[in-house]
């Protein structure tokens, strides 16, 4: 193939390169496995289409050695030399610079929060969760007497959650005051309308043995909570649980799993 077709395509591919590493950030938030194998297989095929056109055509001359030059020699070794054809040396830039587009085009592409949601829940879709050091600032019933206050930064999770779960709220309060702040709060966070949610799946007991109750009679694939007596308990009875504790915990459970906070199990903390 003639040097004029090899830098055309080189520039082909520089700016096909470009346009899919512009649009790739875009693309990974509605990627399915099937569109990026085949933006996968695609890059594949340029790749090796570039390499076959790297590739000589060919098979490359052999030049002579050159001989070594004895004293009596020196004209001849001259006149040698001369005759020699020098090979030509192409500048590295133009390989470099299609090398570079391929290789920010194969840079990982870091997944969304909603898949590693789904990846972390497994094939879970409903799930339980208290709402006291979890999805709430305050740790305690009393507190929430006087104020309830969504975690910021639990919240984005709670809502990538609902999106593809049956999710259920559950907290002990100590009078209705207390629920009444509780749904305020979330109402003003947006999780009754950006999430799948209803007030109806916002639960509140008397007692802390409550949420066990509730839990049981939901059967969640996924059950969230602070307390670990009642993870304890309800280990025998649910598929998986997250408890959430602010010191590392031995592992009571194959299905207990334990970490810091919701988003710190998530990787978003």
């Amino acid at each position: 193939m003639a040097d004029s077709s090899k830098d055309d395509f080189l520039q082909l591919l520089k700016r096909i390169g470009a346009f899919l590493t512009l649009k790739i950030s875009n693309l990974s938030q509605t990627l399915d496995s099937r569109s990026a194998g085949a933006i996968a297989g695609l890059a594949f095929a340029i790749v090796f289409i570039w390499r076959l056109l790297r590739s000589p055509s060919g098979p490359q001359r052999r030049h002579p050695k050159q001989q070594a030059v004895t004293p009596g020699s020196s004209g001849v070794s001259r006149h040698f030399s001369e005759n020699i054809p020098t090979s030509e040396v192409s500048p590295p830039s133009e390989d470099s610079n299609a090398q570079n587009v391929i290789d920010e085009f194969f840079q990982p592409i870091k997944p969304t929060l909603g898949q590693i949601v789904r990846q972390r829940l497994g094939e879970g879709r409903k799930v339980t969760c208290r709402l006291l050091g979890v999805i709430l600032e305050e740790t305690s019933p009393e507190e929430l007497q006087k104020q309830a206050t969504v975690r910021s930064s639990a919240l984005e999770v709670l809502l990538e959650i609902t999106k593809f779960c049956d999710l259920y709220l559950m907290e002990r309060v100590l009078d209705d005051e207390s629920e009444k702040k509780v749904l305020l709060a979330l109402e003003d966070a947006g999780v009754f309308t950006s999430g799948g949610i209803v007030k109806d799946k916002v639960l509140f007991c008397s007692i802390e043995n409550g949420r066990t109750s509730f839990v049981r009679q939901l059967e969640p694939d996924w059950h969230i909570d602070t307390n670990p007596e009642i993870v304890f308990q309800l280990a025998r009875f649910i598929k998986y649980e997250l408890h959430i504790t602010p010191t590392k915990s031995e592992r009571t459970a194959m299905n207990v799993f334990s970490s810091t906070s919701l988003e710190q199990f998530f990787g978003t903390a």
